[in-house]
């Protein structure tokens, strides 16, 4: 198994650098093959972990992932995120990435993405040493390009 876990209707680990599809509505990790099956039994109207129904646009999305949000829930929390980084918010990532990493038992992605910033010197002050303490928790929690840049 990966430090992304497995998928929870199959069971099977999820590759580390391959596509997975995340349900907004319980932030579940699902691997594309359960996904595409779903499309394919017609049952695409709905989660196919929680039986939630779709969301009809991305305002639902959007309020689905607050209420996952609000909920201290890691996967959203590292989404949301990664959505600031890539808007070029830093600071912003920089407060839900650190938030995710201090959950009970961590999130290997959170603290891998807090490295790149403490890396480069975006939203933070460069720190070498924080940097390397976040690239080794997220190796810890079996991050294979983690592991790759110690």
């Amino acid at each position: 198994s990966s430090h992304r876990g497995d998928c929870p209707i199959c069971f099977l680990p999820h590759p580390v650098n391959k596509p997975r599809a995340v349900k907004s509505c319980c932030s579940q990790t699902i691997c594309v093959g359960c996904d595409y099956a779903n499309v394919l039994t017609n049952c695409e109207q709905m989660c196919p972990f929680c039986r939630h129904p779709k969301p009809k646009n991305k305002e639902e999305v959007k309020c689905n992932t607050t209420k996952r949000v609000a909920a201290s829930d890691p996967v959203a929390l590292n989404y949301i995120g990664q959505r600031h980084y890539r808007e070029g918010d830093y600071g912003t990532a920089f407060k839900f990435w650190t938030k995710t990493a201090a959950l009970k038992l961590g999130n290997a992605d959170a603290h891998y993405n807090l490295s790149i910033l403490y890396r480069g010197g975006k939203g933070v002050e460069k720190d070498e040493r924080k940097k390397l303490y976040h690239l080794e928790e997220a190796a810890i929690g079996g991050h294979a390009k983690a592991r790759h840049h110690l």
